[in-house]
């Protein structure tokens, strides 16, 4: 990391989204290799906000949104309490290593640590594209436990 890369670090700040936030979000999708439209995001973020198990954070520096978090509180049924599932983490890629998505899971964590979460589960593809982020993820603790499965239904 450059220096004065982690100064840039403290002027992140963390908050719950807001509909202005909408057009950068689906940019951020876009970086995450899920392009989606802007309407397409505002229809998604307000079905996702009628659910009060989700939640949006996003990270700001200098009041500009360059990175978000979207996860869900659950049960699970091989182990008590609540459990966090992160389903989306992204910073914008020209923001990277500045300490965005590390602020994000931080935030993540200290959520769960308040409702008093039994643990956090982050999924993330095998693609070759992807192992910056799981290096990412094991630096910050997490442990690559399981491989995940999907079936396109529509």
């Amino acid at each position: 990391m450059k220096a004065g890369r982690c100064k840039m670090e403290h002027k992140i700040h963390i908050r719950k989204t807001a509909n202005e936030d909408i057009p950068k979000l689906a940019s951020l999708m876009g970086d995450l290799g899920y392009p989606v439209s802007r309407d397409q995001m505002e229809t998604r973020l307000n079905n996702i906000g009628s659910h009060p198990d989700y939640c949006t954070l996003v990270a700001c520096l200098k009041n500009k949104v360059i990175g978000m978090a979207g996860f869900h509180t659950g049960l699970l049924y091989n182990t008590d309490g609540i459990h966090i599932r992160v389903i989306a983490l992204v910073t914008d890629k020209d923001y990277r290593g500045i300490g965005a998505g590390k602020k994000l899971m931080l935030a993540v964590e200290d959520f769960a640590e308040q409702l008093g979460a039994a643990g956090i589960v982050i999924n993330s593809g095998n693609r070759t594209e992807r192992e910056e982020a799981h290096h990412f993820y094991l630096s910050l603790g997490y442990q690559a436990k399981s491989t995940g499965f999907v079936k396109t239904l529509h």
